[in-house]
Formats: C-alpha cells, structure tokens, sequence
C-alpha cells in the first residue's frame, strides 16, 4: 500500500482584524466598506438611528415591527413581490431592533450587488407598510411574547433587566415590547416612528466582500443615494445607571424541575482601557467547558450542562456613560439551585482571594486570539463587528487594537478585571424555578435579601 506523504505546513502568515475605508454619499450616509477577495457573498449592514428610547409612551415593539415591515413591500412592489425579486437576487434581507438603533442585513452574491443594493434602497427610501401585514406582524409577536413568558432563560432575563433599571429606563423593559404596548401598535404609530427616526443623514452602511472590478461609490449614489429625507443630528444616549445591590429575585415556576440561574450587574463597556482585560479574566471564569465555572458546577459536582459567564454591551457613547451587562448564565436541577449557587460563590471568592494562574491566562489568549482568523473568515462576521464598532461609537480599528492587547496582558491584570466585574457583594440573582422548594435553602445561603415573584 502507497501511502501519499504528510503535507507539510505552510509558514503562517500575519493576521489583524480588516480595517475599512470611509466615504460619504450625497445624501449623508455614511459608509465603511472593506475588500475582502475571494468573499463572493457581499455582507451589507445598515445602522438606522432610530432607538428604543425614542420609542413614544405605550408603543414599546414599535421599532420591532418597523424593522420587520420593512421587507413587506416597498412603493412599486407588494410584500409578495419583493420577497420574490429577493429571491431571485439570491439575497437574503433581515433587520431586528435594538437599545441603540434598527440593523438591517443583507447578503447578496457580488455578482448580483446592484440587483441587491436596489432593493435594500427601496425597503429603507419607500416602505409601503401594508395595514393587513403591520396587523400580521403584531399578531406575530403577540404570540412571541407568550412563549417567552413559558421560557425560563427569557423570563430570566426579562426579570433582570427589571431588577437593574429604572421602570422609566428603556432598558428596564423587553426590546420588542409587551402584550400591553403591541396590542396598540397600528400603521400609523409605525409610519410615524419611521418618518420621525429613519433618514439617510444618520445612516450608516457597512459593505464587506469581494469588490473586484466595482464601483462601489457609483453603485452606492445609484441606489442607497438616491435615497432622500431631512438633515438630523444623531442621537445622544443617555447614561446607563443601574441598582446593582446584592439581592435575589425567585420567579416562581410551581413544579420546575431546573432551575434558571441569570447572575448580573453592569460593568465597564468596550471604552473602557479595562475591556480586553475584562475579556481575558471573563472567559478564564466562564467561557468554556474548562473554565472555573464548568469545571466545579458541571464536571465535578454534576450540577449543570454548562454555565456561562458573558460582558454584553448595553447603550455606548464615545464619551464614556455607556455600560454591559455581566452575567453568569445557566441551569441546575431544581434540587441543587443553593448548592450550585454557593459552589458559584466559591468560586467567586476563591478568585478574588488567589488570582487566575498563568496556565488559565495562557489558553484563554490561545483560543481568543487564535480563534480569529477563523471566526472572521465571512464577510457577515467582518461586517457585524464593524457596525457593531459604528453602534458603539468605536474607533474603526477598535477590534484590531483589542486583540493586541489580549496578546500582551499580564494575568494579573486579568484577574483584576474580572475580579472588579463579578464582586460577590453585589450580584443580583434572579432564579427561575420552583420556590416551595427552593426558597428556604436560598435565603439560608445569605447572598442578599430574598423576594419571590410569580411568572
């Protein structure tokens, strides 16, 4: 038998996250775009200034069901026809809404750009927003929110969100809306939130693929710059403040047989000098089944599937008010929620006192930097960060300059940082599960005061 030799490997080349180049169309969008040869499915992101803060009294989900209607037809083709023309463009279009603006999506063979661009101009410059499918849509997400409420990690984190913030901090309420505020959302509330908020003048697009032989700033005036509307500022968030005092909430779910276990407070975002650090410390506690938090609740107490400890940015402003959400995420048989809970205490403890070692620090650098050429080898991952940058109001080589810095951390930054973002003192607990069995062993732990709720 023939054996063919082993390959021998090739000398690696440098890698840096890509770095984009600006321009500006006539009508004030604003465009970063990114060649990246051989990405023959170009990602497009567009950022519309229209935030959840701006949503009007009693129309939370409003700008949910903006985003939606926008693919339900536009001045000169019905919702069956656009999707159709998507179709056939080999396209896909999606937009969701978020605390900081509405992302729209979309992924379209470079060959058919233009084909792609077009349509996307004409769902952003002239959506028809059809009375029979805004009414659809709203009936749609009436019936989201009832499974939501049946799903404990969504009920979790409905909960904690209400726990943190102010009732009259958007933050404090579900992105898309509740039942009460939906159920009010009409046409006319979505025309006007559209009309108020959706402008090219602060609209940002990202454009990341193979652009060989484009014209892309021709390409862009002929179809997103035809686009024309009123000249805005962009808005200003305001400051995310939060009640991050130790305390435990109990949602209560007679009969659960798991218990959900959603541990937050907020903490530094991506401005921070600390972010990378806090990165780097965040996953040696909780980002993979080797971490400190799998390796005791999971492996060897059998406690769980997995936990997850995770910094999720909020609101971000250039100037420094914005904050994350960190969290500790998972879930427990019912009968071992105050055991798990006092393991992660331990836990938390343990790293305050000791420190993470080298060997931790180490392999956390390994997979998150060494993990990046892999995880930015689409151009929608590339583009996804890069209006994630523009959302946060980052600099456009902002991700390049973090993995520079994980590379260099010292570990005992890292325990810094994750120390100062998970103080057992002040974590609010919010558990979703069976509280006649659970309450008394919770409250005897002493990690903050106890209240129970029903769901």
């Amino acid at each position: 038998m023939t054996f063919h030799p082993q390959p021998e490997p090739g000398t690696p080349s440098p890698w840096a996250f890509p770095s984009p180049e600006r321009a500006a169309l006539g009508n004030g969008i604003t465009v970063l775009h990114c060649h990246r040869p051989g990405q023959q499915l170009v990602a497009v992101e567009v950022l519309l200034d229209a935030t959840l803060a701006a949503e009007p009294d009693g129309l939370d989900g409003v700008a949910a069901i903006l985003a939606r209607a926008l693919s339900e037809g536009t001045d000169t083709l019905t919702a069956e026809e656009f999707a159709a023309e998507l179709e056939r463009a080999g396209a896909t279009l999606d937009a969701h809404a978020d605390h900081p603006c509405i992302r729209v999506s979309l992924e379209v063979p470079a060959s058919r750009l233009q084909r792609g661009l077009a349509l996307l101009a004409d769902a952003l410059r002239a959506p028809a927003f059809p009375e029979d499918e805004i009414e659809r849509l709203v009936a749609n997400r009436l019936d989201e929110i009832v499974h939501e409420q049946a799903n404990p990690a969504r009920r979790a984190a409905k909960a904690l969100y209400a726990e943190l913030f102010e009732a009259t901090d958007r933050l404090s309420r579900p992105r898309s809306g509740t039942a009460d505020t939906v159920k009010s959302i009409d046409r006319a509330a979505v025309k006007a939130f559209y009309d108020a908020h959706v402008r090219p003048a602060t609209t940002t697009v990202v454009v990341v693929g193979d652009l060989t032989g484009t014209d892309l700033p021709a390409l862009l005036e002929s179809t997103l710059g035809t686009w024309s509307g009123s000249s805005a500022e962009a808005s200003v968030h305001a400051p995310v403040t939060a009640d991050d005092r130790g305390r435990v909430l109990i949602v209560d779910r007679p009969g659960s047989v798991q218990t959900q276990l959603l541990i937050g407070r907020v903490g530094p975002d991506r401005h921070d000098p600390s972010w990378a650090a806090q990165i780097l410390g965040t996953y040696c506690l909780g980002g993979t089944l080797t971490s400190r938090l799998d390796r005791v609740l999971r492996e060897e107490k059998g406690y769980t599937y997995g936990v997850r400890a995770f910094a999720q940015p909020l609101r971000s402003a250039a100037h420094g008010s914005g904050r994350s959400l960190l969290a500790i995420s998972g879930s427990v048989d019912t009968a071992s929620t105050a055991p798990a809970l006092a393991d992660t205490w331990t836990i938390l403890r343990t790293l305050a006192a000791e420190g993470l070692t080298d060997a931790e620090r180490d392999e956390a650098v390994q997979f998150l930097v060494g993990v990046a050429p892999l995880k930015y080898e689409t151009a929608g991952s590339v583009a996804g960060t890069l209006a994630d940058q523009v959302e946060q109001q980052l600099a456009d080589d902002y991700q390049a300059e973090v993995y520079r810095r994980l590379a260099e951390l010292p570990t005992a930054e890292a325990t810094e940082a994750v120390v100062a973002a998970f103080p057992p003192d002040r974590l609010v607990t919010v558990l979703v599960g069976d509280a006649a069995v659970i309450e008394a062993d919770v409250r005897a732990l002493g990690i903050g005061e106890v209240t129970v709720v029903t769901a």
